[in-house]
């Protein structure tokens, strides 16, 4: 009886060992790309894509009309070409016949079926229905309607003239999803999405692992025409602590990280901003620009001393950017600004307006003297993550004459106190959502004052205003720029903010990573990546 039961056990070893065997010979040659995710996700559903969390497996998952290169140039994605008309309302767009969507059994026999223009008119009404409530249904605002022409041609008229139309549609809200699998409520579309993108759903474990698979049939190819993507597969895990997946990057088992993190930013990188010895060779550094301008906004409409154009200028050349960059943010941020608009964009330009101490008091003494006033005192409100930025304006103002109160508030309370007007001076960010300068000069657009838009400053100018309405109606690039840089420029005379500096993405990979990129949204695609 032992000698039976001996047998067994060792035969259910061998056979153990075999099947690992298997899968270890079927996972030969596969690569796969890993990271971690620390927010967390609660939709893989591209109506709801509003933070990188989601939008990156989306990006994944799903296709639009069109798409954005790493230097934020409009390409076409599932339309191969389109025309816009002369007045610049109408955009018809030729769709490729060639592009499927994933396979579901929802599709029938064929388990997939090609994506027709009908799709993209069900997914842009899915969009803005009420009942959906996307968060996304904004990108259609200046949208008159939209149908289809046949099963080749999609168009969409605008209200009006808006150049930087393209630029929404690239946004994953205006992916194309297909109706048979989303209106089976058995197939649960949030969590088993259906897309057209480079990588299909596999599987998805909530709060531990997503896994994407290669889309076999996908239908965009290389400069030498080979099939993308590169990647077998792709995992994404969902570790909270971004120091336990800095040391998972570190150990190898993931293959990138994006982003510096206090938790782990000396041990990566020096105090200049570049990557720590013990790390070159094993660790490649990608850095950019990112089109995220961080400021700090004054009332226009207030009482205050800082209604005054001098103590307004005194406070933007009255601390040194450089220094700033360098002792707090380890030099990640470009200081030599001009406007609102971040480098990385038409219609930018740099302003002669450096550090200059000596004039910042004289002008601050000027102030004094015309007023009367003995002392100059402007309350900042912000909240805590900019609390070191705040203790050395705070420093280096007081060296001019300027006594700055430093108010810290939850980020609700601020976004309210912006919107309301209760605040003086605030701190502020604004991460483009369309590569396209406007999206920057909304905020200054008289008739977007807030609450009923983004001027948190309430600045109002009527040159400023004729600009803008005229580079709505520009059709060439080359001239739109040119108007923007002349807004651009009003803003850095006028001062409604305080630009602090632009921001840049940088990313983490190992040497084995190729063709990863990085672009100022910051996104993530993963089709042209191979891994050696």
């Amino acid at each position: 009886m032992k000698s039976i039961i001996y047998y067994i056990s060792i035969f259910c070893v061998v056979l153990s060992c075999l099947s690992c065997q298997d899968k270890r010979r079927a996972n030969d040659g596969k690569t796969v790309f890993r990271y971690n995710e620390s927010a967390n996700i609660q939709t893989l559903d591209p109506a709801f894509a509003r933070s990188m969390a989601i939008i990156w497996p989306c990006n994944q998952l799903f296709n639009g009309l069109v798409q954005l290169d790493d230097s934020l140039q409009v390409r076409g994605d599932i339309a191969k070409s389109w025309t816009i008309s002369e007045d610049g309302k109408q955009y018809d767009f030729v769709l490729n016949n060639q592009v499927f969507f994933h396979k579901h059994i929802n599709f029938g026999k064929d388990s997939t079926r090609a994506v027709v223009a009908g799709d993209f008119e069900y997914s842009f009404n899915r969009l803005l229905s009420s009942e959906l409530a996307s968060p996304g249904a904004w990108i259609f605002q200046k949208v008159d309607h939209f149908k289809t022409v046949n099963d080749s041609v999609f168009r969409i008229v605008l209200k009006e003239p808006f150049p930087a139309f393209l630029g929404l549609l690239s946004m994953r809200y205006a992916s194309v999803v297909p109706k048979e699998v989303v209106e089976d409520p058995e197939a649960d579309f949030r969590s088993h999405p259906v897309g057209t993108g480079p990588f299909h759903f596999q599987f998805w474990e909530e709060n531990v692992k997503l896994v994407l698979r290669k889309n076999e049939r996908y239908f965009e190819r290389d400069a030498q025409g080979v099939q993308l993507p590169y990647l077998d597969a792709v995992a994404i895990t969902f570790l909270p602590d971004k120091q336990s997946a800095f040391l998972q990057f570190l150990q190898g088992n993931l293959d990138f990280i994006s982003g510096l993190d206090p938790s782990y930013k000396d041990d990566i990188i020096t105090a200049d901003g570049q990557l720590q010895e013990k790390h070159q060779g094993k660790v490649t550094m990608l850095t950019g620009p990112y089109l995220n301008t961080e400021y700090l906004g004054y009332n226009m409409e207030s009482n205050s001393a800082v209604k005054d154009i001098r103590i307004r200028e005194a406070m933007n050349i009255g601390f040194d950017r450089a220094k700033m960059l360098m002792y707090l943010r380890s030099g990640m941020g470009e200081g030599n600004i001009g406007g609102m608009i971040p480098t990385g964009l038409g219609g930018s330009f740099q302003t002669d307006k450096k550090y200059n101490p000596i004039k910042a008091k004289a002008l601050v003494d000027s102030y004094k003297k015309e007023t009367h006033a003995t002392t100059v005192q402007v309350t900042l409100s912000t909240n805590s993550s900019y609390l070191d930025i705040a203790e050395y304006l705070q420093r280096e103002w007081q060296k001019i004459g300027i006594d700055l109160i430093v108010d810290v508030a939850p980020p609700a309370t601020l976004r309210q106190g912006m919107a309301s007007g209760k605040f003086e001076f605030f701190r502020g960010s604004w991460i483009a959502d369309y590569p396209d300068a406007e999206n920057y000069l909304s905020l200054f657009y008289s008739t977007n004052k807030a609450p009923n838009g983004p001027n948190y400053t309430r600045f109002a100018n009527k040159q400023f205003d004729q600009l803008y309405n005229q580079a709505f109606k520009e059709v060439s690039v080359e001239k739109r720029n040119q108007l923007y840089q002349q807004m651009d420029k009003v803003i850095a005379d006028d001062l409604p903010v305080i630009v602090l500096f632009y921001d840049k993405a940088v990313r983490f990979t190992h040497p084995t990573i190729k063709g990863l990129g990085i672009n100022p949204m910051n996104n993530l695609f993963l089709k042209n990546v191979r891994k050696e």
